[in-house]
This record gives C-alpha cells, sequence and structure tokens, in this order.
C-alpha cells in the first residue's frame, strides 16, 4: 500500500505539473476526512501524516490546548489544566497541540473515485494559487486579456492561464463586450470569493486611465511627465492635471500629441470618453481656476476653514463652467479637492453686501460702536472680533480716522466680547443632552453651532435637513447626510421593538 501511494504521488505530480508535496498535502487531507467519518462525533479534528520516504502513514486524532475562557469545543478543545491533570509532567501552552494516534483508515477503503476527487480539487486549487501568485509576481497593474465568457454578474477574462473577473460595476457603462474582444483592464484587488481567490478587475477607475496615458505618452514614463490628480464620469468625460518635470516640456500639448493623436487613442479605448488635459498648479486658485476649464473665471473665493470655494464667471459663463448635468464642476471639485460653488458676478456681490451686512451689524453689537466705524473694519477686510483684538496696533493705526484711544478701545472691547461669548458658549453647551452629544461625527465646535440655533436633542438633529445642518455648522455634504442618519438612527430602532 505504501508503494501505491508514492506512487500515486509521482503520477498525479507529473501529470498535472505541480509539485510532490501539493499531493502529499491533498492525500493527507483526503486519508484525515476518511478517518473522520469512522467517529461518532461530527466536529473532531484529525491530522494524517505520510511519510515522504516510504509512503507509510498514520492518523492522529488531536485537540487545541486553550485558555479556560476560550474553552467552547470538548471534541477538539482542551485546556491547560486539564491537559496537565490528564497527563501528570505534561505541559502544553495555548496554541498548541496534543495528539493521540488512532487506527489507519486502509487507503483502499476511502474509495478510490471519492479520494480522486479531493485530490484533484485540492490540486486544482494549488494550481490555480500557483498561477495567481506567478501573475502577482509580475507586478503587472495594466492588463490585456480577452472575454472568455459574459455572465450577468459581469465579464471573464482570460490572462494566459489565469482568469480573472471584471464586474459589471467597473465597466464602462455604454461599451458593449463579447466573447473573444480583446480588453484592456486595471488590477483593481484581489478577493476572496468563498474558499477562492478572484482576481479583480476595472475600467473605470482613474488609475485605468493613467496608465492608458503612460502607454501612449512616453514623456511620462521617463518621468519627464507626471499626471498628478484624475478625475472621471466614466464612458463620459474625463480630467487629468499633468505636470511637467522638465521645463522645455509643455505637458497639456505633450499629452494631447499632434492633431490629438495620444489622447484620442486613450478615448477609443475608453468608448469615447472625452478627456480634458489640464494644467496642475501647486497654487490652489490657479489650479481651481485650471481645472474649470473650458470656462472663464472671473475670480475666486478660499474659505479654508470649510474647505470650500466660491467661483465667480460672467453670465455667459455658468452654463459652460456648470457643465451637462453639473458634469464639470463635479470632475473638477473631484480633481482639485474642493467643494466648489459656481455663481455669476452678480450674485457674488449680493452674497457680498449680504454678509458685509451681516459683519457690520456684528460689529456694532459686540464692540459697540457707529455703524461708520463698523463700516470702515469690514472696507479694511475684518471679519472677525479675534482680527480686531489681536491684529498689530500700528495696522490699525494705518487707518485714516483711527488715533490710539480709538485703537485701544476696539482693542479691549473686542478681548471683553470674545470672552462673554466664550462664556455664553460653554453656558449652551451645558444645556446640551447626552444623547446628542452621543452622535458620531459631532466634535464640540459644532455642538456650540447647533446649541447658539436652538438645537439641543438628538431629535432636533435628527429634523434638520442636510442643507440646514451643512448652513449651521459648515461641514459638508457627505459628513451631513451621515450625521443626520446617525442622529436618525434610534427612529427606526424603535419603530422596528414597536412593530415586533
Amino acid at each position: 500500500m505504501s508503494k501505491e501511494i508514492l506512487t500515486l504521488v509521482d503520477a498525479l505530480a507529473s501529470e498535472k505539473n505541480v509539485d510532490r508535496e501539493i499531493v502529499f498535502s491533498a492525500l493527507e487531507f483526503a486519508l484525515a476526512t476518511a478517518a473522520k467519518k469512522r467517529f461518532e462525533q461530527d466536529h473532531i479534528d484529525v491530522r494524517t501524516e505520510i511519510n515522504r520516504e516510504s509512503g507509510e502513514y498514520q492518523n492522529y486524532r488531536r485537540w487545541l490546548i486553550v485558555k479556560d475562557e476560550d474553552y467552547t469545543y470538548p471534541d477538539t478543545e482542551m485546556t491547560e489544566e486539564e491537559i496537565e491533570e490528564k497527563f501528570p509532567g505534561m505541559h502544553l501552552d495555548a496554541g498548541e497541540y496534543y495528539e493521540e494516534k488512532i487506527e489507519n483508515v486502509e487507503f483502499g477503503r476511502i474509495g478510490a473515485q471519492t479520494a480522486k476527487q479531493v485530490i484533484l480539487q485540492r490540486i486544482r486549487d494549488a494550481e490555480r494559487e500557483q498561477i495567481l501568485n506567478e501573475f502577482l509576481q509580475r507586478r503587472e497593474n495594466l492588463i490585456y486579456g480577452t472575454v472568455k465568457r459574459v455572465e450577468r454578474h459581469g465579464a471573464v477574462i482570460e490572462i494566459g492561464r489565469l482568469e480573472a473577473l471584471l464586474p459589471r460595476d467597473q465597466m464602462i457603462p455604454k461599451e458593449n463586450l463579447r466573447t473573444g474582444d480583446r480588453v484592456r483592464a486595471y488590477l483593481k484587488e484581489v478577493a476572496q470569493q468563498g474558499n477562492r481567490p478572484v482576481v479583480i478587475l476595472t475600467r473605470t477607475s482613474g488609475e485605468f486611465l493613467a496608465k492608458l496615458f503612460e502607454i501612449e505618452v512616453p514623456e511620462i514614463e521617463n518621468d519627464l511627465l507626471e499626471i498628478k490628480e484624475v478625475a472621471r464620469d466614466p464612458g463620459f468625460r474625463a480630467k487629468i492635471a499633468v505636470k511637467a518635470n522638465d521645463p522645455r516640456i509643455d505637458p497639456q500639448g505633450t499629452c494631447i500629441g499632434v492633431r490629438g493623436s495620444r489622447v484620442n487613442a486613450v478615448t477609443n479605448e475608453l468608448a469615447g470618453e472625452r478627456i480634458d488635459v489640464v494644467l496642475w498648479s501647486p497654487d490652489t486658485a490657479q489650479f481651481i481656476i485650471n481645472a474649470l476649464s473650458p470656462a472663464d473665471v472671473t475670480r475666486i473665493l478660499i474659505d479654508e476653514d470649510r474647505h470650500t470655494v466660491d467661483v465667480v464667471v460672467a453670465e455667459d459663463q455658468l452654463a459652460l463652467a456648470i457643465g451637462r448635468g453639473g458634469q464639470n464642476v463635479r470632475l473638477a471639485a473631484e480633481l482639485t479637492g474642493w467643494s466648489l460653488n459656481i455663481m455669476t458676478v452678480e450674485e457674488a456681490d449680493e452674497r457680498h453686501q449680504a454678509q458685509d451686512s451681516q459683519t457690520r451689524a456684528y460689529f456694532e453689537e459686540h464692540l459697540n460702536i457707529d455703524s461708520e466705524v463698523a463700516e470702515i473694519l469690514v472696507q479694511e477686510g475684518f471679519v472677525t472680533l479675534e482680527e480686531v483684538a489681536y491684529v498689530p496696533i500700528h495696522e490699525l493705526l494705518e487707518i485714516d480716522g483711527f488715533d490710539e484711544e480709538l485703537v485701544n478701545q476696539l482693542r479691549n472691547r473686542a478681548r471683553d466680547a470674545i470672552l462673554t461669548l466664550a462664556i455664553e458658549s460653554e453656558e449652551q453647551l451645558e444645556k446640551i443632552d447626552d444623547d446628542l452629544k452621543s452622535v458620531a461625527g459631532i466634535d464640540q465646535d459644532m455642538l456650540r453651532d447647533l446649541a447658539q440655533h436652538g438645537i439641543t436633542s438628538r431629535d432636533d438633529l435628527a429634523e434638520l435637513s442636510v442643507d440646514e445642518l451643512i448652513e449651521i455648522t459648515g461641514v459638508d455634504t457627505d459628513a451631513a447626510k451621515s450625521i443626520i442618519m446617525d442622529a436618525r438612527s434610534h427612529w427606526f430602532t424603535e419603530e422596528g421593538g414597536a412593530n415586533e
């Protein structure tokens, strides 16, 4: 029998072109599975060991050593104390195994067909893993394969001996792949599906677009040019921000190519997706202006705290800046990482006037000054009490009509007002319910903002709309949605409990 095992191992290893150790492991698994069936318990742990030289084998029943608090399955586990009581002088640590020899199952009795199926399945799994490892070792992110078949959940792409999956949601929306088509894609990840690792591909990612340009533009591969950012609406439009590392190179012209040859080659691969090549800039304002191309921007106003930018354009440029369905401004926002608000010059002036009016009223109230002095502060660019309180004295003295006495009064009043507002803010925080403080995403500054608007409980917050929360706290849209959903979560829990 031992000779039969060695002969079988050698034959399968040669036939399947796999290492003998893989066949030995598969055979040990088949023998251990057969041995388990001889016991009444359903979940015992059996290990089979085959001597690689002689072909002789032995079955062992084993128990995992665990600590008392982790003891759950008596058929497969023993505690450290239990093993010491059963076998005085023997000490095994948690994580080690205690083994006992059990009767071997005759090789012929496990059933030739069953054994063959188990062994071949294990070998197939090992082959797939070997092929996958060879593929991953090549570090090829951009792959070129053939559509083997198209299924409901995606297309199976054949890459040499490897099969990969291009899911439906990673396909370009308006393209129609058919069996036999040659297709490029980008390696997204290796995911676990059941017990098998599966290579997942994508044709919709920004990395895929960047890799296609790397093929068409040798200057990128040679580090003379680099793609800094990518934003895509797959199949429709994309923007890439490029930067030259060599001052002699025109980054936009180089990526576009003679008569658009290079960018057109990428467009054709992406089912006609239009691509805007924009110049990257380390200056935020200039980068945003470039990203909104082809629209002409009149001016922009950056709010660092809220990470938003008001973009002012002429009336005839408004539609171009926004784009069809908001596509142009959406891609520009994704490319730059800023939230962009597009408005006309008239709208910007109205907003500016409203903000100035608010600031004047704020200064009049908290600094106890007349409208004329408040107007001067606004015109000089002051917008907060902190600026008035702590700006260098010489800057205030440079303002026409401001003498030393007035400056000192303004600074002292501003500091007193800051202190008073801070005390009032802490008092308002004390009015806030603990359930509101527990909402995910809420910080102290937001709690103060909410308290100032009379929002002191979780239900008060839950009743707000996303736009109202953004207006009160200045958070972005995604954060506002997440906070409000968490605030409302107890409603659904209570409803579920009531229905039960």
